[in-house]
């Protein structure tokens, strides 16, 4: 039995008339670049994620640069990140002329490493570095350790910008058990809607989440080339709004997101049990699966086990029809644009491991039990 690794057709056939009629909506107003529906979406996106202000804009990556924007990193900063991430998370630092600089991840969380976070910011910043920002991705829907991030910004006055592409409504739990979702801890945090997020829209889309009025301010300008009156720039922003079809979209998928966030989270659960009552899952078993996170809420954007000889295991499955892809095979402080920063190859260990190992498989939320049954038994026939 094939299992693609994502199905938006059997989600689309469940949702198919309220999308419809929210589109069929925008084309009888005729508002296609901003307006109500945008309006009514950063809304409804803030009070989801528990901040004060949200600002829809055209792309997870423009997001991401319109938050660097809005925060003047500009030419001559540095700003510390992780490597194992989508190339966006970088690009946006050298698009505003900064300097990315990557710290190594957590091999259990694949998230950057708070203390390897912490010595590369004073090893920058003893070198006379201009480290202005700190950029933690969520990755794969699980929080990063939010707690010492914050702290070491506050101790040295760095803005923290969150990559929350993969992990909308993901939750952290800091000390005291406080919660807070992704996306609403850092001066901002950034959103995707790329088809393939939890919450995907049909086709680009982003949104940057604030508590600063200020900078919800600036974004709004910024994403309409730096202008607060129309024809009046005040400064050079860029084309970066949503439109209203993206957004109608969004608010029809977002009253169903809470639901498929558990359906992903119950699939994990069986998942884990499928691979350990076949005696495949670690320590005994060569699949190690990936940590459920707890006390923080994890949503499975992907579910991503760690297998020997990974390339071979992941041909075995396509063969087998089983949906399975990489996130990601290339570090980014290894991708060919960014050689002048000059980090050799083993700069950065646990990230250059775990693009040798990790493989992501089917999570999506109309997946049934007989076919993640069949998705462990192709990994246990691979990996014999």
């Amino acid at each position: 039995m094939p299992v693609p690794l994502l199905d938006l057709r059997a989600q689309y056939a469940a949702i198919r008339d309220e999308v419809r009629a929210a589109v069929d909506a925008v084309f009888e107003s005729q508002r296609f670049v901003l307006g109500p529906e945008v309006e009514a979406l950063e809304a409804e996106l803030a009070a989801y994620s528990g901040a004060a202000h949200a600002v829809a804009v055209s792309s997870g990556t423009d997001a991401l640069l319109l938050a660097l924007m809005a925060l003047d990193v500009g030419p001559g900063d540095e700003v510390v990140t992780t490597p194992f991430s989508f190339f966006a998370t970088a690009s946006a630092i050298h698009r505003v002329g900064a300097t990315p600089i990557f710290a190594d991840i957590d091999p259990a969380t694949y998230n950057v490493d708070p203390e390897a976070l912490e010595a590369t910011v004073r090893d920058r910043l003893g070198r006379g570095g201009r480290v202005r920002a700190l950029l933690p991705v969520h990755l794969f829907g699980l929080p990063a350790d939010m707690a010492p991030i914050e702290a070491l910004a506050a101790r040295h006055g760095l803005a923290v910008v969150e990559d929350a592409a993969q992990a909308v409504g993901a939750e952290y739990v800091g000390p005291g058990g406080r919660r807070r979702r992704a996306g609403a801890m850092g001066a901002v945090g950034c959103l995707s809607f790329f088809p393939s997020k939890n919450l995907g829209g049909a086709g680009d889309g982003g949104l940057c989440l604030t508590g600063d009025e200020r900078l919800a301010e600036r974004l709004r300008a910024l994403r309409v080339h730096g202008s607060r009156v129309r024809y009046v720039h005040e400064e050079v922003g860029i084309n970066g709004r949503l439109d209203a079809l993206q957004a109608a979209v969004l608010r029809v998928k977002l009253r169903h997101l809470e639901r498929w966030h558990e359906a992903r989270r119950r699939n994990a659960a069986r998942y884990r049990r499928l691979f350990r009552e076949a005696g495949l899952a670690a320590p005994d078993g060569p699949v190690v699966l990936p940590v459920e996170g707890e006390p923080h809420r994890h949503v499975y954007n992907q579910f991503v086990i760690r297998v020997p000889r990974r390339d071979e295991v992941m041909t075995r499955l396509r063969q087998a029809g089983i949906g399975c892809e990489v996130y990601y095979p290339v570090p980014l402080h290894r991708q060919p644009c960014f050689a002048h920063l000059g980090y050799p190859e083993g700069a950065f260990p646990e990230s250059e491991r775990a693009a040798r190992e990790v493989l992501a498989l089917p999570i999506y939320p109309e997946l049934t039990e007989d076919q993640q049954v069949e998705v462990v038994n192709a990994v246990g026939q691979a990996v014999s």
